[in-house]
C-alpha cells in the first residue's frame, strides 16, 4: 500500500477552510444604523415624550418660553430645545437659562449671562445672576413658559427655585406654566431634614419644605402653587404633562432612563444619593466631602484624619444600609488641592434604609472625639456659617450641634416635621396616590 502525500493528508482541512472563507464572503455586511437607544425596555416614559407624542397640543397656536438645560432630553438624548425648536406644531420664541446655563456651560455659583443660543438662535434670558425671576419684559412676548429640567430630589438645589419664582412671574403676568415631569433621583418616599424657617429663606431654601421632599418636580410645583408659597397668594395656571411608569419606590437607576449629569459635581444617577449625606457638611469648607477629586460627595476627609479609625467607629454604628472604607486621596481642585487627604468612602448598600442627612453628623460626632482642635464649626469662616444655616433653612441645628457634637441632639428635631409634611404633600401626588 502507497504511503498518503502529506498533501493529501491535510486536504480535508484545507477543504474546510476554503469552505468557511467562501460563506463568510457571501455572507451579508453587518451594517450599523447611528442611532442611540439607552434602554429599550424602558419602564419610565417622561413628560416631553408625552407632549411629543400628543402633538404638542397644549402649545399650539402660542408662543412657547422654555426653562430647560442640558437634562431636557427624552430617552434617546434629543434635548428638548430641540424638539420643540424644529417641530412645526411649535413656536419657541425664547430660551430661559438656570443656574449652569441652558447649555450647562457654567460653574456652580457662576452667574449666568443672557446671551443668543448658537445652535437657535433663539434670545436666553438668564435666570441665575442680578436675575433671577423672568421679569415683565423677558415674558412680554410669551403665552406659555414650559419647564424641563432634571432635579436631584435635594431643596438646596437651586433649579427648582427658579421654578417656583418663574410659577410667579406667570402668575403676575397671567401666562399659563407648564412643567414636564421627570423622575426624583432619591424616589418619592424618602422625606428628610426640617422645614425652611421665617428668616432663613434663600435660593438654597426657597420654600417651607424639608431638605428632601420626596416629590417629583411636577408633584412639587401643584404643591407650591396650591399652598400658598408663592408671593401674596398668587397662583399660576399650572399644566403637569406626568410621566407614565414612575413609581415612588424607583431610584434613578430603576428608570432605564440616561442620565445627564445635572451639574458638573453631580456626574451620575447615584450622585444625589452622597449630596445629601456629605453636601451639608461641606458648605463649612473646613472638611472635604470629595469635591474636586473623581469622587463628588462620596468622601469625607482631611489631612489629619487617621482613616482605618474613624471608618471602624462608623461601621460599628452598625448603620443599616451604608458602609465606610478607609481611603487616601489627593483633590485635584478646591478644598484640600494637591494635598494628600485621608478619610472615609459611602458605600450604599441601600439607601432607602439610611437617613441620608444624619451621616455627615455622625461623622462630625466621632470626628470631633479625635480632633477636637478641628471642630468644623470653630474653623469655619462665618460666611460659610451663614451659608450652612441658609442651606439647613434655619440656626437650630448648627447652635444645637456645636454645643456637644452629638447627632441624638439634633436628630428630633430634623425629624420634626416629617409626618406633618408627608401627610400634605400626598394631596399632590401623582403616582400611587393609594
Amino acid at each position: 500500500m502507497n504511503k498518503m502525500k502529506k498533501t493529501d493528508r491535510y486536504l480535508p482541512y484545507i477543504m474546510l477552510v476554503l469552505l468557511l472563507i467562501t460563506s463568510c464572503s457571501q455572507a451579508p455586511k453587518l451594517v450599523i444604523k447611528h442611532e442611540f437607544s439607552i434602554n429599550k425596555v424602558s419602564e419610565v416614559k417622561t413628560g416631553i415624550e408625552n407632549l411629543e407624542d400628543n402633538g404638542f397640543k397644549p402649545l399650539k397656536n402660542k408662543r412657547v418660553g422654555l426653562i430647560a438645560n442640558a437634562t431636557g432630553v427624552n430617552r434617546k438624548l434629543r434635548s428638548t430645545i430641540d424638539i420643540l425648536f424644529q417641530s412645526d406644531d411649535v413656536n419657541l420664541v425664547a430660551l430661559f437659562g438656570p443656574e449652569h446655563g441652558v447649555r450647562g456651560n457654567y460653574s456652580a455659583g457662576e452667574k449666568v449671562s443672557s446671551s443668543i443660543d448658537d445652535e437657535t438662535k433663539l434670545p436666553v434670558f438668564a435666570l441665575y445672576g442680578k436675575t433671577r425671576k423672568p421679569t415683565p419684559e423677558m415674558l412680554k412676548n410669551i403665552d406659555v413658559l414650559v419647564y424641563d429640567i432634571q432635579d436631584i430630589g435635594c431643596r438646596s438645589y437651586t433649579y427648582i427655585s427658579t421654578m417656583g419664582l418663574a410659577m410667579e412671574a406667570a402668575a403676575e403676568n397671567n401666562i399659563e406654566f407648564i412643567v414636564l415631569d421627570r423622575p426624583n433621583p432619591l424616589g418619592g418616599i424618602k422625606i428628610e431634614g426640617n422645614i425652611v424657617e421665617k428668616g432663613f429663606q434663600s435660593f438654597v431654601s426657597q420654600f417651607p419644605i424639608p431638605y428632601v421632599y420626596g416629590l417629583t418636580v411636577g408633584e412639587l410645583a401643584q404643591l407650591i402653587n396650591e399652598e400658598n408659597m408663592l408671593s401674596n397668594g398668587l397662583k399660576c395656571n399650572l399644566t403637569v404633562i406626568s410621566m407614565d411608569g414612575w413609581k415612588r419606590s424607583m431610584l434613578f437607576k430603576d428608570t432605564g432612563l440616561p442620565w445627564v449629569p445635572t451639574s458638573s459635581h453631580i456626574p451620575n444617577s447615584s450622585t444625589p444619593i452622597f449630596y445629601v449625606s456629605t453636601g451639608i457638611l461641606g458648605e463649612l469648607g473646613v472638611l472635604s466631602n470629595g469635591v474636586g477629586y473623581t469622587l463628588p460627595f462620596q468622601l469625607i476627609g482631611g489631612s489629619w484624619i487617621e482613616s482605618n479609625q474613624i471608618a471602624n467607629e462608623l461601621n460599628l454604628l452598625d448603620l443599616e444600609g451604608v458602609v465606610f472604607k478607609p481611603i487616601t486621596y489627593k483633590p485635584y481642585y478646591a478644598l484640600g488641592k494637591n494635598s494628600h487627604l485621608t478619610g472615609v468612602q459611602l458605600y450604599f448598600e441601600d439607601p432607602l434604609k439610611v437617613n441620608l442627612m444624619s451621616l455627615q453628623f455622625l461623622f462630625m460626632e466621632i470626628h470631633q472625639k479625635y480632633y477636637p482642635e478641628k471642630s468644623p464649626f470653630s474653623l469655619a469662616d462665618p460666611s460659610r456659617l451663614n451659608m450652612f444655616d441658609k442651606v439647613m433653612g434655619t440656626s437650630k441645628v448648627r447652635e444645637l450641634f456645636s454645643v456637644n457634637y452629638k447627632y441624638s441632639d439634633i436628630k428630633s428635631y430634623l425629624e420634626k416635621d416629617i409626618d406633618s409634611f408627608r401627610k400634605m404633600s400626598r394631596k399632590y401626588y401623582l403616582y400611587e396616590k393609594d
